[in-house]
């Protein structure tokens, strides 16, 4: 990524946000070096909580915008949180997680905290970041444990033949790395 090109992608999420929740129409995702089409996902944390978090695996649009899309799908849509408000953009913390291709794998081939697991069985999926494993201190076996709880399948699912299993790098942009 070209120097300057994750600060202005920070931002980029940030004013996406911030107008959202304002009713204001978005910004323009037009970045130098954010042209090349690739899958994001943007995380929002109110004091290191977990705020929202959605993203977009396929690299079917430049990254400029999907980062657009998936802040404010991160505000708004996220099932787990209500739509970001006005009183909650103060000390909003944006981290995107800037993804490469995913690619099938075996169970065998996971290395917690380098890879992202994708599960899939049929119509239900359970994706994970790579930085998950390294928060909660998973091994491979639990990471993939617990993605297939997420996409609702049992825990062991991952250890039968028809559930597909795909993993995925990502670069994690910070306030503090951009």
């Amino acid at each position: 990524m070209p120097p300057g090109t994750a600060a202005a992608l920070l931002a980029l999420a940030r004013d996406a946000v911030a107008r959202w929740v304002r009713g204001e129409p978005p910004p323009v995702a037009a970045i130098a070096g954010a042209e090349q089409p690739a899958g994001a996902f943007v995380s929002l944390y109110r004091g290191g909580e977990l705020r929202g978090c959605i993203g977009h695996l396929d690299a079917d649009q430049p990254l400029g915008d999907t980062i657009l899309e998936m802040a404010v799908a991160a505000a708004r849509d996220d099932p787990r949180f209500p739509p970001l408000t006005r009183d909650e953009l103060d000390g909003l913390d944006v981290e995107l997680s800037v993804l490469s291709p995913c690619r099938s794998a075996r169970a065998a081939d996971v290395v917690p905290g380098r890879d992202g697991v994708l599960v899939r069985r049929g119509e239900r999926h359970g994706v994970f970041l790579p930085q998950v494993a390294t928060q909660y201190g998973w091994d491979r076996d639990t990471l993939l444990t617990m993605v297939c709880r997420k996409a609702g399948l049992r825990g062991d699912a991952w250890q039968g033949g028809d559930v597909e299993l795909f993993i995925f790098e990502a670069q994690v942009i910070t306030a503090s790395n951009a």
